[in-house]
């Protein structure tokens, strides 16, 4: 009688978006190793293919034997993806399809650019590569980093990107909002965690950057604040 009160009560429980372990098998066990390792890899390409945002390697794992790795799994779909136009990539911690950058012309041609390509000037470029480098850094500390005022429309801009949004705030007086990334930002750059980001000091080491060269008014004359909108304050 326990036994069945149990079972109603699991068949009865709210679906909270993961498979049930008594409907969905993940483990295959009827099924010989190398069957088994092909659905696997099936369920996780149709799965990471379906979805609208990176799939993490959490999600997967609910779809696949508790033996099963993961990296393993996605080394051998990517390798059968080998001379497709597309490929499985890691991103924003976790795995996308994205197509290959030499057929970006050929789909610009056939339905034109990204809405959702970000476009930035020099300026904001400048401005966000600086935030993901020292996140979380208030407004004011960009100002500084930078000699001249950081007006509040380039903040706005690239917070209506979806590339920035507010991080703690500083204890420093005032507490003012500090900026940090978002996941839009790595999927827009195509990284998978901010440990991919060029070594800032290699860069500085091969010349490539350095305050100096963020400093020069000739590259960054938009970063002034004329044209701060004196109606919303984006920071306090």
């Amino acid at each position: 009688m326990a036994e069945a009160t149990r079972a109603s009560r699991g068949r009865s429980r709210p679906d909270d978006g993961q498979p049930n372990d008594h409907l969905f098998d993940r483990e295959l066990d009827h099924l010989p190793p190398e069957a088994r390792w092909h659905e696997w890899m099936n369920r996780v390409e149709a799965t990471i293919f379906a979805a609208s945002e990176p799939v993490s390697r959490e999600t997967l794992a609910r779809i696949v034997g508790k033996s099963c790795s993961i990296d393993l799994l996605i080394d051998d779909i990517r390798e059968e993806l080998r001379g497709r136009p597309y490929d499985l990539v890691a991103v924003a911690g976790g795995w996308k399809h994205l197509t290959r950058p030499a057929y970006a012309d050929a789909i610009r041609a056939a339905v034109g650019a990204s809405e959702k390509a970000a476009d930035l000037t020099q300026s904001e470029v400048l401005v966000l590569m600086c935030i993901a480098y020292f996140q979380p850094i208030t407004r004011a500390q960009l100002s500084s980093f930078f000699g001249k005022e950081i007006s509040r429309d380039l903040i706005g801009h690239l917070r209506g990107a979806g590339l920035i949004a507010s991080g703690p705030r500083s204890p420093t007086p005032g507490a003012p909002y500090t900026y940090v990334t978002t996941k839009e930002f790595m999927l827009e750059f195509g990284l998978d965690t901010l440990r991919d980001l060029p070594d800032f000091e290699a860069l500085e080491d091969a010349g490539l950057l350095s305050k100096e060269k963020l400093l020069a008014g000739d590259i960054m004359p938009e970063l002034g604040g004329a044209h701060e909108n004196a109606g919303v304050d984006m920071e306090e």
